[in-house]
């Protein structure tokens, strides 16, 4: 189809832009590594059997930084998923059984948006494109948000971390890293 197709009357009128990017690695979309870097987390203090971890233990499984970890167990803690332990031998702790823990409820925890953001702006209403763009895409959007949530609710912190003892061939509780 023509742009004179699409957007009606004089072109040099036409305030609908659309932009395209051929290379991806060139336009990057914005996403999160909370929910997997929480994920891990959770596994980790889960494989150990109960046991606290420290931040600096959590960090270095993760290879990130301890104040990161701080950062998102804070969020963990805030949703009633982890708990601390303080003084010597203290850490980061579940605060409930890894089987009652859905990925879910951890994607909610930590993840601050949407799984799918609509425009910040709003769309230009005088485009054609524009204007019916959210509705047109909503109904699709809604259906692969609700089966994301489905499967997210149908997995747990104990099936994770039984599938990463299966893969690295050990059994829970672990007393490594």
């Amino acid at each position: 189809m023509s742009l004179p197709m699409l957007f009606p009357g004089k072109m040099r009128r036409v305030q609908c832009v659309i932009y395209t990017c051929t290379h991806f690695e060139r336009c990057p979309l914005p996403t999160s590594t909370r929910f997997v870097l929480a994920i891990h987390v959770l596994a980790s203090l889960a494989v150990t059997g109960g046991g606290p971890m420290r931040s600096e233990d959590l960090a270095f499984s993760v290879n990130t930084n301890a104040a990161f970890i701080r950062s998102l167990l804070s969020r963990l803690q805030e949703a009633g998923l982890t708990t601390s332990q303080m003084g010597t031998g203290g850490g980061a702790l579940l605060a409930k059984p890894a089987e009652k823990i859905r990925l879910l409820d951890v994607y909610r925890a930590v993840e601050d948006s949407e799984v799918f953001a609509f425009h910040r702006q709003g769309p230009n209403e005088s485009c054609v494109v524009g204007k019916n763009i959210q509705a047109a895409i909503r109904p699709s959007l809604d259906q692969a948000t609700a089966a994301l949530e489905r499967q997210l609710a149908s997995v747990t912190v104990a099936d994770i971390a039984q599938e990463v003892a299966r893969l690295g061939k050990f059994t829970i509780p672990w007393n490594g890293c």
